[in-house]
């Protein structure tokens, strides 16, 4: 669990990141979940975005995958979010 402290300073860090993982009509499939998973392991901190067609608000995205990834959510803002997840090969963020 990430303290509010450590949340603010991935929320500033993810202005800067652009949007990774799209999630379209077909919701939260198991490829969604390993390109996530994928993309955690690599960069740490991930945007994504819920397309307009999506069935699912941005919330519940985001929620799903953090419980499949078991990955901190960051921020939900509009159709955007972001989750946090330290690699377990190479840690590059180091949270305070």
């Amino acid at each position: 669990m990430i303290t509010s402290k450590q949340r603010a300073m991935l929320r500033s860090m993810a202005n800067t990141i652009d949007t990774i993982l799209y999630i379209g009509k077909d919701g939260i499939g198991s490829g969604t979940i390993k390109s996530a998973d994928d993309a955690l392991e690599a960069r740490e901190l991930i945007k994504g975005c819920v397309q307009q067609e999506c069935p699912l608000t941005s919330r519940e995205a985001l929620n799903q995958l953090s419980e499949a990834l078991h990955a901190e959510q960051v921020q939900c803002i509009g159709r955007r979010f972001v989750l946090y997840r330290q690699s377990r090969e190479n840690p590059r963020i180091v949270l305070p």
